[in-house]
């Protein structure tokens, strides 16, 4: 039998229990670096396929390092299973861990015939915290000659167009007093959040149009009657690359600074995580997944009529560390986008569950051209990532 086809078979016979997977993690959603329940789904189907697993790795109690085969091509699949809080799994991470587990349980029953080592990486917090760039410095990626991933969204594209971000938070820090008795003894830590926030605004007007700035308010204070002593908001800042980020990300904060200055509140900023950087796409990985994807029915836009995708995600670093993939799969979302509750629904329809079985497939049969074409595999084995110390 065709690997390609033992790859079929082998993930066909697997379908009800990727779904189920799949559907559990959805049902169960965790927030990032608190998926100790789906993180541990994920490894206990890669260990019950045979696969050398290690749960908490880099330091993050939620990272998954699964290992099969001995070939000297050491390919990496990584699997999300972080929610966004208030909507759960409206960005399809449930299918994005199937998918994953799916593609490794396959490839671990051809890898020594293909001369590879396929390595599925569950990797926590990719809505902010970072989890694949700590998992990187951590050495979790090491020796890697390849790195991919399949992403749920409304279209099929073979890649995603990603933007650079910084999340962070920003506190001021005033002084409550009586608003109608003794306003004259507060500080307005909630004027201060509003100065900024009109800083934000008058600058969009002198930023470059694929500059994003957006947040929200967490706390706003405790009564009207009460000048509110604290205020805080979480942040993103996204430009088309690091560099400009790096040109962007001062202005904002010089817009919050300007709150602390006019009202005399104090301002303190956190990033609880690192930057995400632009994506890389590896045209010739991408070029192996489409013609693999289309050979069992997948179907792309033509080019010139993609449609653009501005996000942003933790795998964006590791294609600036090597040879990446994050093309994205159509599931049928009735008008819905990512991020929206009505997405959340979709990812648990017969076509989610496709787009479980579709990814694992396409995956698979990806590294199987990666492992099989001379040119395409001298090159992977050329370079093989590892962390700088």
């Amino acid at each position: 039998m065709d690997v390609r086809d033992r790859l079929a078979t082998s993930i066909d016979g697997r379908r009800d229990s990727l779904v189920a997977l799949s559907h559990g993690i959805h049902a169960d959603a965790e927030i990032g670096f608190e998926e100790h329940r789906s993180s541990a789904r994920v490894a206990e189907a890669l260990a019950a396929g045979g696969f050398d697993v290690t749960h908490g790795v880099a330091g993050l109690d939620t990272a998954v390092v699964a290992r099969a085969g001995s070939g000297p091509l050491r390919i990496g699949i990584c699997a999300e299973y972080d929610a966004l809080p208030g909507v759960g799994h409206a960005c399809g991470h449930n299918i994005i861990a199937g998918a994953a587990v799916g593609a490794g349980l396959a490839l671990a029953e051809v890898a020594d015939d293909l001369g590879i080592e396929v390595v599925v990486l569950g990797t926590p917090a990719e809505e902010g915290g970072g989890g694949k760039i700590t998992m990187m410095e951590g050495g979790a990626f090491d020796g890697l000659n390849a790195a991919m991933m399949v992403h749920p969204a409304p279209v099929e594209s073979a890649q995603m167009t990603c933007l650079a971000v910084q999340h962070f938070e920003v506190r001021y820090r005033g002084r409550s007093a009586h608003a109608s008795a003794y306003p004259q003894m507060g500080i307005n830590a909630a004027d201060a959040l509003t100065v900024a926030q009109v800083g934000i605004g008058l600058l969009r007007q002198h930023i470059r149009q694929t500059d994003r700035i957006h947040g929200i308010v967490t706390d706003g204070g405790d009564a009207p009657n009460i000048v509110p002593e604290r205020t805080a908001g979480t942040w993103y800042v996204r430009s088309s690359t690091l560099t400009e980020l790096a040109e962007l990300y001062p202005r904002v904060q010089r817009c919050f600074e300007a709150g602390a200055t006019a009202t005399g509140a104090t301002l303190s900023f956190d990033e609880p995580g690192p930057a995400y950087s632009e994506f890389l796409t590896d045209e010739a990985l991408r070029d192996a997944y489409v013609a693999e994807a289309e050979a069992f029915g997948r179907t792309f836009p033509a080019p010139g009529e993609e449609t653009t995708l501005a996000g942003s995600t933790d795998m964006a670093n590791v294609s600036l560390a090597m040879p990446t993939i994050h093309p994205m799969m159509a599931i049928e979302a009735r008008g819905a986008v990512n991020h929206q509750p009505e997405f959340t629904a979709a990812c648990v329809t017969a076509s989610a569950d496709r787009a479980v079985r579709d990814g694992a497939l396409g995956m698979a049969r990806t590294v199987v051209a990666a492992a099989t074409e001379t040119a395409l595999r001298d090159r992977l084995l050329s370079r093989a990532y590892e962390a700088r110390a």
